[in-house]
């Protein structure tokens, strides 16, 4: 079971199939599990590469609290793990926080990125639902109670009530503590990248659920006027686990986009020796 040392922390990945790398981010308190209804699908064609975020999953729980720039590392330090010099870095909610530093801070390491119901901080950042908010900030020590507060947040109110049970089982299994929970999310408050997106040069897919009442879609509409050329995706229907919400439409786009970037390998130029990443 692969683990990796950093920044205080042991750090759990895993991978999955072969191909291009794909590293997966997953979002706030959600383990590298919560991504089986997509990753089954991208492991056909690509290496997935997937981590829990320290505090949560197989990973260490150190003391808080975290920042999103700490977490970023923790991801470049599992894709040093598993010896890929650069990947596609696929994060959804937090992690779509993390995939944008990430992108910022190793410019070298990133072959494209999808931005996944995500917003980028700061006083520019569409606030979620007030209610959702509250939900956010007072969870209790029962972490099921907590889960089944938050759906209605989370998921589209056309999603069957059957979905919404297998996730929870999956994130049953490994709950985060209270005091990680708080840690993470304390690095969600303090973190901003609104200011810096437009140095993302890596191609880039945003997409969002229509309805999410947690990260409201506007927020994926302002990331991708910022990036100089991203690809913008709004799934109607859907809401901020769109994946479960609409997962036909979510594999399409995702699928289309990462093809799309093998295509434009092929296309450009030889590169310069010894310039060449794996």
């Amino acid at each position: 079971m692969p683990f990796v040392e950093n920044l205080g922390a042991r750090i759990h990945w895993d991978e999955e199939g072969s191909g291009a790398p794909l590293l997966l981010i997953m979002g706030l308190g959600w383990p590298s599990q919560a991504w089986h209804r997509l990753r089954p699908v991208l492991s056909e064609k690509y290496r997935t590469i997937a981590l829990d975020n320290r505090g949560v999953g197989r990973s260490e729980a150190p003391a808080g609290p975290y920042s999103i720039a700490q977490m970023a590392v923790d991801a470049a330090a599992v894709l040093n793990a598993a010896r890929v010099n650069a990947a596609h870095i696929f994060g959804v909610s937090m992690g779509g926080m993390i995939a944008q530093e990430f992108a910022l801070q190793y410019p070298n390491k990133v072959r494209s990125l999808i931005l996944g119901c995500t917003a980028a901080g700061g006083p520019d950042a569409v606030r979620s639902e007030d209610e959702a908010l509250q939900v956010l900030m007072t969870r209790g020590q029962d972490p099921d109670q907590f889960a089944r507060a938050i759906n209605p947040f989370i998921y589209d109110a056309g999603t069957l009530p059957q979905l919404l049970e297998e996730d929870l089982a999956v994130r049953r299994k490994w709950y985060a503590s209270g005091e990680a929970y708080f840690a993470q999310l304390q690095a969600v408050i303090g973190w901003e990248a609104y200011s810096r997106l437009a140095q993302i040069a890596a191609p880039t897919l945003v997409i969002h659920g229509e309805n999410d009442r947690l990260i409201p879609a506007e927020n994926g509409k302002r990331i991708a006027a910022q990036i100089p050329g991203a690809k913008l995706v709004i799934i109607p229907g859907a809401s901020h686990v769109f994946t479960t919400d609409q997962p036909a439409a979510a594999r399409a786009a995702i699928l289309e986009f990462l093809d799309a970037q093998a295509t434009r390998k092929r296309e450009r130029p030889a590169a310069v020796p010894g310039n060449t990443l794996v």
